[in-house]
């Protein structure tokens, strides 16, 4: 083929834009990490945080259709090991690398929703004040862990050691902050918390 070629052209643009695209989002990652660096998290959409601030609470069971749930195709008995004990999913980015961790845990799927959820244009990140949790509704990573390979539930998606649970609706007076971060805009947009 002629590099004069249309098709060619087409497709050195096509894979330029492609290229662009994947350094911005890891660029935008990168600075969602930065934020994320040593808190306690949990994410969700930016409707999905409107109705977190209209309930006053993140719920375990949220009134959002399986269809729109993480890792929910496979039906109850495959779905995320958090769900299947009643709680609410969180991130503990305490002391996280996310080159050592790869390294670590493969299989992880962490990236899939740092900056955002793949599916997502954007996404609200939600800061958890750890000495506002109550025990025993709170699980850190370690413990989750722990309890996962106790009940061999081998069938349910976790992370390990970074994915932590509440074990309970998880109320906004343990919000510490909120931001919100778009795939479309490289700058990160603190979110009042109070409703």
């Amino acid at each position: 083929m002629n590099a004069d070629d249309p098709l060619v052209t087409w497709a050195r643009k096509r894979e330029e834009g492609f290229a662009a695209e994947a350094a911005r989002e890891a660029t935008l990652r990168e600075r969602v990490l930065q934020q994320l660096h040593g808190g306690l998290w949990h994410t969700t959409s930016s409707d999905r945080f409107e109705s977190i601030l209209a309930t006053g609470a993140i719920l375990p069971e949220p009134n959002i259709p399986d269809s729109k749930r993480w890792c929910t195709g496979g039906g109850s008995e495959h779905y995320p090991y958090v769900r299947t004990l009643g709680g609410v999913s969180l991130f503990d980015f305490d002391q996280f690398d996310p080159g050592i961790y790869g390294e670590r845990c493969p299989s992880s799927t962490w990236a899939y929703f740092v900056p955002c959820h793949l599916e997502w244009e954007r996404a609200v990140w939600i800061e958890i004040d750890r000495g506002r949790l109550i025990p025993p509704h709170f699980l850190s990573g370690a413990q989750l862990l722990a309890k996962w390979k106790k009940d061999g539930a081998f069938g349910h998606n976790i992370m390990p050691e970074i994915e932590a649970a509440y074990l309970a609706p998880l109320p906004r007076a343990a919000f510490k902050r909120a931001f919100l971060a778009d795939k479309h805009n490289d700058e990160l947009l603190d979110i009042p918390i109070s409703a």
